[in-house]
């Protein structure tokens, strides 16, 4: 599949987890199933092939207290890499606490659209990063990574 075409099953391999409630470490799609953000990002990119299978698991659920280590950026930049500019399909990092330990699926680069496992909507939704009021302060040192160009 071309970039096009490979951003765009990106986007709806994403989409097709909304509604899934937010469970720290869970990966089971579905309104019985659960996901946080990270296992959201890993199933959707190894559902379409884009990343090996492997499981990050354990992970504390407030490793941004605990750790400084960025595992999340250090495993999402084993096989994608960093760009400037936001793009449908690539991941985006927010930074809390100590680390790195928030992340989402970009779905529309303006306004800044992701697909995230969002433990306040207590569920994956769709939001307007630059209307959600914890995200807002966090994008100017967010990380964006792609798996194209």
């Amino acid at each position: 599949m071309n970039e096009a075409e490979g951003r765009a099953a990106v986007v709806a391999e994403a989409r097709s987890w909304i509604g899934t409630p937010w469970r720290h470490q869970a990966d089971v799609k579905g309104r019985n199933g659960g996901v946080d953000c990270a296992m959201l990002l890993l199933r959707v990119y190894v559902a379409l092939g884009l990343v090996e299978p492997f499981d990050p698991r354990p992970y504390p659920i407030d490793i941004m207290h605990h750790r400084s280590d960025d595992r999340f950026v250090r495993f999402l930049l084993a096989s994608a890499h960093a760009v400037d500019k936001a793009n449908p399909g690539d991941a985006i990092l927010f930074g809390y606490g100590r680390n790195f330990s928030h992340g989402g699926i970009i779905t529309i680069a303006e306004p800044l659209t992701i697909i995230h496992a969002y433990s306040r909507a207590k569920m994956v939704i769709e939001d307007d990063v630059t209307k959600n009021f914890e995200l807002v302060p966090r994008l100017a040192d967010a990380k964006i990574a792609s798996y194209w160009g």
